[in-house]
């Protein structure tokens, strides 16, 4: 019963990914996230794709990880390959569909063979192109999941934490608490995998009483988690409380922190940062 959310979680390695300064990658994952939703065609994005896979290679993390985080996930990835795939009106205007694809180049003009719909039952049935349409968005999900995932699989939430402050420290000019914004999200990025835990452990108490999450209707479905979320959240709160006590014992401001690690930036960090940067924006304008 153990919930798949690798989200979060730091894998310590020495590979190449794992040495880049985390502003690099920040900047690399978000200009990555730029070309996913900004290409046209499959080129691009299985060129994403294909490159993602040598990144997760190069940083040897086990691909059996990365799959773990597209459970939770797993219901939106269906629904969004059922809409673009299933239809209430088959049997329509051949072709027009054929035409709409290959002029944003999901698929290529030969593909005009190919019928609009097929008639299942009565006027309810399937659109062959609208399954590979389909395939395109659910691997654009795929490819968003798995670049955060690796992104927090090679850097700590520390090292995170620094990156987004030494990025967002330009914004302290405009009086932008960039500090207390850092400190946010690097509380919030450690809750993740705490929150998943915690829940798994509640889950497995419910369990020794009898609960059962996974059978009957929906109705009864949602039931059998109020006795997992109630004590979820009265534990999320209890530990924030905790948290709030500790920082304030520690005289936590959010201005003039010191840092452990102080980042020295490296030219070879520079130069794959901005060159990684330049191909996705290039990419995501071109492809």
């Amino acid at each position: 019963m153990a919930l798949a959310v690798p989200f979060g979680q730091y894998v310590p390695g020495t590979s190449a990914v794992h040495r880049l300064d985390a502003r690099f990658k920040l900047l690399i994952v978000t200009s990555f996230v730029f070309a996913l939703f900004m290409v046209d065609g499959w080129t691009g994005l299985l060129l994403c794709a294909v490159l993602l896979l040598g990144a997760y290679l190069l940083a040897r993390i086990p691909l059996k990880l990365a799959l773990r985080g597209f459970k939770p996930i797993l219901v939106i990835l269906i629904f969004t390959f059922l809409a673009n795939t299933l239809t209430l009106s088959a049997g329509g205007d051949a072709g027009a569909l054929t035409s709409d694809l290959a002029a944003t180049g999901l698929v290529a003009p030969n593909f005009g063979a190919l019928p609009d719909s097929i008639a299942l039952i009565g006027s309810f049935g399937i659109k062959p192109l609208g399954a590979l349409r389909g395939l395109y968005f659910v691997l654009r999900i795929l490819l968003l999941i798995s670049i955060t995932s690796l992104l927090t699989f090679t850097s700590s939430v520390v090292a995170l934490s620094d990156a987004l402050t030494a990025l967002m420290r330009p914004l302290a000019v405009l009086r932008v608490p960039t500090e207390d914004i850092a400190t946010m999200f690097s509380i919030a990025l450690r809750f993740i995998p705490l929150t998943a835990e915690e829940a798994e452990k509640i889950m497995v108490a419910q369990s020794a009483r009898a609960a059962v999450f996974d059978k009957g209707g929906l109705i009864k479905r949602a039931r059998a988690w109020v006795p997992v979320m109630i004590p979820l959240f009265v534990n999320l709160f209890r530990r924030a409380d905790e948290l709030a006590a500790a920082m304030e014992t520690r005289c936590y401001t959010g201005r003039g922190r010191t840092h452990l690690k102080v980042y020295v930036l490296k030219v070879s960090d520079l130069v794959i940062g901005c060159c990684g940067a330049l191909f996705f924006v290039a990419a995501g304008i071109f492809l």
